[in-house]
């Protein structure tokens, strides 16, 4: 219901803009805080880069969290990661992910970052302490928060915002009126902008798009291109923040898709997967964290890679080499 309030006309906004109005002055009323000190602000011994959005709801957060550290990486630095571990029901905060590391407990998308980059990752409802519990035990060098913009209490030397080019920023009104999370000048005090696909822009911005890198099937060795399934009638499942995104990627590689959405970080269940018949079922990578051990074979992930256009990669690396 909200969602056709935030990125359709519809005059129903304005029922609920005195309280978005209400919720932006908190916001504006916590950040005050942290910057005039009556909050404090934990920095730690290393670089720390933020990556986040602005609005409710996937944009590529995680994408971007996985491109970077493959890119540190490669450029010869320790990378750890931290993350709220958003869908995990673990009883002990901190906590190590490991790749094998049970997706209901820690959180679907720190599992794919651990089994995605090879990195240090610790996740936890408060990322001070997720951040110092990772540096206590690990040779990092430069730390990466998945999803932390609007957590000030930990100190940053980059912020980096990633917007759904499809969506934008929807109506402009902050929650529950609008999708934003904070006012859109908050994009102005970041270090970087990234628009995911689609026509919106933003002066500066630096433009990425998800494209499919392969497909794997989850209960064997075999693997094929999004090409092979081109019209063929596939059921697509996915439990991220934008579906519609995944089913959009599909089609327009010509795949003719039954879409089945699941709210974010929903736990999948072997019926989630069976819709009684052999054709095939195509899953997001952060799903296939959650449905390995059950997946029938005719169960496939489509395996995504963030792409930049032409020198945008090269030019938020600068960026992220000055912050360090």
């Amino acid at each position: 219901m909200l969602e056709w309030i935030w990125y359709r006309p519809n005059p129903l906004k304005w029922l609920l803009w005195p309280l978005s109005w209400v919720y932006r002055a908190v916001v504006r009323l916590r950040q005050e805080s942290y910057r005039v000190g009556l909050k404090s602000v934990t920095s730690l011994p290393v670089p720390v880069i933020i990556v986040g959005n602005i609005t409710v709801g996937g944009t590529g957060k995680t994408p971007c969290v996985i491109w970077l550290a493959r890119e540190l990486t490669a450029r010869g630095h320790q990378v750890g990661v931290v993350s709220r571990g958003y869908g995990g029901n673990g009883d002990i905060w901190p906590q190590r992910v490991e790749p094998g590391s049970d997706p209901e407990m820690v959180g679907d998308e720190p599992v794919l970052i651990a089994r995605a980059t090879g990195c240090r990752v610790v996740v936890g409802p408060n990322r001070v302490a997720a951040a110092q519990g990772l540096l206590d035990h690990s040779e990092v060098d430069v730390l990466l928060c998945d999803d932390g913009l609007q957590h000030h209490a930990l100190g940053r030397d980059m912020e980096i915002a990633v917007v759904d080019g499809h969506r934008g920023l929807g109506n402009g009104f902050c929650l529950p009126a609008g999708p934003l999370r904070e006012p859109a000048t908050r994009l102005q005090t970041v270090d970087a902008v990234l628009v995911n696909g689609g026509t919106w822009n933003y002066t500066g911005a630096l433009r990425v798009s998800l494209v499919p890198q392969r497909v794997y099937q989850l209960a064997g060795p075999a693997e094929r291109s999004l090409q092979d399934f081109r019209g063929e009638h596939v059921h697509a499942v996915a439990g991220i923040g934008n579906p519609k995104r995944f089913f959009n990627l599909l089609a327009q590689a010509g795949v003719i898709v039954t879409p089945h959405s699941h709210p974010d970080h929903a736990p999948l269940r072997p019926a989630d997967l069976e819709f009684g018949d052999e054709i095939p079922v195509l899953i997001t990578e952060k799903d296939a964290v959650k449905c390995g051990s059950f997946a029938a074979e005719n169960v496939w992930c489509v395996a995504v890679v963030m792409k930049f256009d032409t020198d945008h990669g090269e030019r938020l690396m600068k960026r992220v080499a000055e912050a360090l």
